[in-house]
């Protein structure tokens, strides 16, 4: 087989999940089941909380019972996943199921794997092998499927048109993508949780521009794995893009990676560029590779601004976007619809309504940076 496989794995999970916890993230490319990805938290630095935020969905979460209704007795509930990068060892998928929210939350509303719930994953590293692992995800007839993001959400809606599909953050406007009919009413195999990523772009130009002293060329870093089967979602992002940067009287240089090696590359080319800045793309890909996109902008002393704040806690320089944890525990509460009935069709795709501006001031005083005042004092949480 050309893909990469996980079947079943055996353990308990945590009964519950430790404040703050942030796996540390120091051995190079990590796989990215989008139940894998790491919770956000603390990386062992300081971190000031600037405001704290607790979401309807957790209290929701938290009064829910803790039996499964869906499945008739005997019958185990098949779950389906996909995912960019090596499978996991089995070391790293038990930690992973327990201390993700999206694996807790479904513990809480009363799925357990190996008692109620199968679960079968699939890897890969290149679009071909991604494609081979969405055929046989549906050839397994699973009962839901679950992705991070709208490109993977495409490979698999390739292979199917009936098994329902949960976008657990789809990083572009799935509508935009036609992949849903629309937000109130998706209409088709297709529901999940968006991140808003397009509309975010200049506010994260303006960021960097607050802090860079004179900017005016920043690159954009963007991948071509996970993207390749929506071109025109790309397309309409780097318009979106090159007029925020207009408006901001800053030029863009894009590159688009095909492959790992092509990393490296492409922070060579915005020394070459003489790119002061890079906004760095919100994609499956680009996380599992983010430990050497984050040592390369610093080794280059490029400043960059990421998506997520599981970016800045290993030493990236600043995000700004969603609360991760929240995002994983509304994807957890739909997949549970699902298996209790629910058609994708009828349940409106969700969007984010806060947004974590995080910083990272190790980093900023390595690059030379000075953070105004009154950037601090937005901040959601500082790391120092």
């Amino acid at each position: 087989m050309v893909f990469a496989r996980v079947g079943r794995v055996a353990g308990t999970f945590a009964a519950k999940v430790r404040a703050g916890h942030q796996p540390q993230d120091r051995q190079g490319p990590r796989p990215h089941d989008p139940a894998v990805a790491p919770a956000a938290g603390g990386s062992g630095d300081r971190v000031m909380e600037r405001r704290t935020f607790i979401s309807g969905v957790t209290l929701g979460l938290l009064a829910a019972p803790l039996v499964a209704e869906a499945q008739p007795a005997g019958k185990m509930a098949r779950v389906g996943i996909l995912g960019i990068g090596p499978a996991p060892s089995p070391q790293e998928l038990a930690k992973s199921v327990s201390t993700n929210p999206f694996w807790l939350s479904m513990r809480h509303l009363g799925w357990v794997e190996g008692q109620n719930m199968v679960v079968e994953r699939r890897f890969g590293e290149s679009a071909e092998q991604l494609r081979a692992g969405a055929a046989d995800l549906v050839r397994l007839k699973v009962d839901v499927l679950y992705v991070a993001s709208a490109g993977l959400a495409k490979i698999l809606q390739l292979e199917t048109k009936t098994i329902p599909i949960v976008v657990g953050r789809a990083d572009n406007d799935l509508v935009a993508a036609g992949l849903v009919a629309s937000l109130a009413r998706p209409g088709g195999n297709i529901t999940g949780s968006q991140l808003l990523n397009d509309d975010l772009v200049p506010k994260r130009l303006e960021l960097l521009k607050a802090i860079v002293p004179n900017l005016s060329k920043v690159a954009l870093l963007r991948e071509d794995v996970t993207t390749s089967a929506l071109p025109q979602i790309f397309d309409r992002f780097d318009q979106q893009v090159a007029t925020a940067a207009r408006n901001l009287g800053i030029e863009i240089h894009t590159f688009i990676v095909h492959r790992p090696a092509d990393i490296a590359a492409a922070f060579l080319g915005m020394v070459k560029n003489r790119d002061q800045a890079v906004l760095v793309g919100a994609s499956p890909f680009v996380f599992v590779h983010r430990k050497a996109i984050i040592d390369l902008a610093a080794e280059h002393r490029i400043a960059a601004i990421y998506s997520l704040q599981v970016y800045v806690e290993p030493g990236g320089l600043m995000s700004y976007g969603v609360n991760v944890p929240e995002m994983q525990q509304r994807a957890a509460v739909y997949v549970d619809k699902i298996l209790k009935g629910a058609k994708p069709a009828d349940l409106p795709i969700q969007q984010p309504t806060k947004f974590d501006l995080v910083i990272n001031l190790k980093t900023a005083k390595a690059l030379g940076l000075t953070i105004p005042p009154s950037l601090l004092q937005r901040a959601d949480q500082v790391i120092e």
